[in-house]
């Protein structure tokens, strides 16, 4: 008869890339010796080969065959491992728990995860589930945020080389870069089909972290089952770097021009085919429909 430890123990299927590797390669290894020598937690390890491949697996896992499904990696993995979950006939009983190995772990500080070794392997040993309320873009699945303008653009052209060397400050780089050649926009938001305004981007929130720890949308929360849709509606370079000081200083809740408004269905329409991001990639284009998912997610949590 076995122990009622052994009984109780989780079952973990890990999703990773094994391209990511130093500090982020030994963290994952310190986390799933953690795992299974101090928590007896019953690892399954699958790595990834290429894009897609980390929704592919997430979708397949056999019913009943693990406790959780577990993300190991960025913000863009996460996502895809989100978007198989739910890809499974609407079966999202599967909590998703979270590594975080990437450069914002925007995710992980929303849920106020740990990002020690051992801080992380606690949580996927003993944590409990939290039901968060996801959105769709298109149809595309997103944890934190979707949005069209500026940090769409950022998004695509970032350099991976240069986010490889550098982390966030690839970001930072791609941004000025962005608003000095200009272009983009403007775009047309209808918030719950009212009349639609024009922006110059405009992001729609779950979480209210963005890029970090900075904060665009106050009052949004993952268990909340509402959006919140941030308006930057002035356009131009100089209102492109006053909203971003407005970021990166905390200020931009501030701002008299700049609007949050609650809703839970988002229509953008702007140049066709410009790109949409959702969690840090492109998971879209334009025109997109944004609402909340139909569903409910679970995430291990502290």
């Amino acid at each position: 008869m076995p122990s009622p430890a052994a009984a109780t123990r989780r079952r973990l299927l890990v999703i990773h890339n094994p391209v990511a590797g130093g500090r982020r390669a030994r963290r994952l290894g310190a986390v799933l010796e953690l795992l299974e020598q101090r928590h007896g937690t019953a690892v399954t390890l699958q790595a990834t080969g290429g894009r897609g491949d980390a929704e592919a697996m997430a979708r397949e896992v056999a019913p009943d065959a693990f406790d959780a499904v577990v993300a190991a990696g960025g913000d863009g993995t996460i996502n895809e491992v989100l978007n198989g979950l739910v890809a499974r006939g609407g079966d999202t009983a599967i909590p998703l728990g979270i590594v975080p190995l990437g450069t914002a772990n925007v995710l992980a500080h929303e849920l106020n995860l740990p990002l020690d070794a051992e801080g992380v392997a606690r949580v996927l040993a003993k944590g409990r589930p939290l039901p968060v309320h996801p959105g769709v873009a298109n149809g595309r699945a997103f944890a934190m945020m979707a949005g069209a303008g500026l940090d769409a653009r950022v998004v695509e052209r970032v350099d991976p080389q240069l986010k490889r060397r550098i982390g966030k400050g690839a970001y930072a780089v791609e941004t000025l870069m962005r608003i000095a050649a200009g272009g983009g926009g403007p775009y047309r938001v209808a918030v719950d089909g009212a009349e639609p305004v024009e922006v110059a981007s405009v992001i729609v929130a779950k979480g209210h972290f963005y890029g970090g720890r900075f904060v665009c949308a106050p009052d949004a929360r993952l268990t909340d089952p509402r959006l919140q849709v941030c308006l930057f509606p002035r356009m131009g370079r100089g209102n492109a770097l006053r909203y971003l000081w407005g970021v990166t200083a905390g200020r931009l809740p501030r701002f008299p021009d700049y609007r949050v408004l609650p809703a839970r269905r988002v229509e953008i329409d702007g140049p066709v085919g410009e790109p949409v991001q959702g969690d840090g990639d492109v998971i879209a284009r334009l025109p997109v429909e944004i609402a909340l998912a139909p569903w409910i997610l679970s995430v291990l949590v502290p």
